[in-house]
């Protein structure tokens, strides 16, 4: 399975074991939806920037990590003050996919750049 893949069947299989134990709620699918969304997105443009130019692949993280500190701030003010979700579940469920994709994030990463130290130089 492909680093994408896991982060997708990761994300949507906790949500539907969570909503099938009785916590699901728009709050806890939303809190998962960002951070998956973004997670996906990110990985995408990681892989396309390290298959064509991977001296580039730093900055593009950099980048990346600014662009989401924006957006995640827009996103977590717009749906508790704006759509009026209740924080403590929202807060939790985003922290909680936040921490755990950019973690499996930081393992596919791992293991891409140490696949490169292995492969003789073309």
């Amino acid at each position: 399975m492909t680093p994408l893949a896991w982060i997708a069947v990761a994300s949507w299989i906790s949500w539907l074991l969570v909503t099938v134990a009785g916590g699901g709620s728009p709050e806890v699918f939303f809190g998962m939806l960002g951070p998956f969304v973004a997670a996906a997105v990110s990985w995408i443009a990681y892989e396309r920037t390290h298959r064509s130019a991977p001296e580039r692949l730093t900055n593009l993280m950099i980048a990346a990590v600014a662009l989401k500190m924006l957006v995640f701030g827009a996103y977590v003010v717009v749906l508790i003050r704006v759509v009026g979700f209740r924080p403590v579940p929202f807060v939790v469920s985003f922290a909680g996919y936040f921490i755990a994709l950019h973690a499996m994030e930081a393992l596919f990463l791992q293991r891409l750049l140490r696949d490169d130290l292995r492969s003789p130089p073309s």
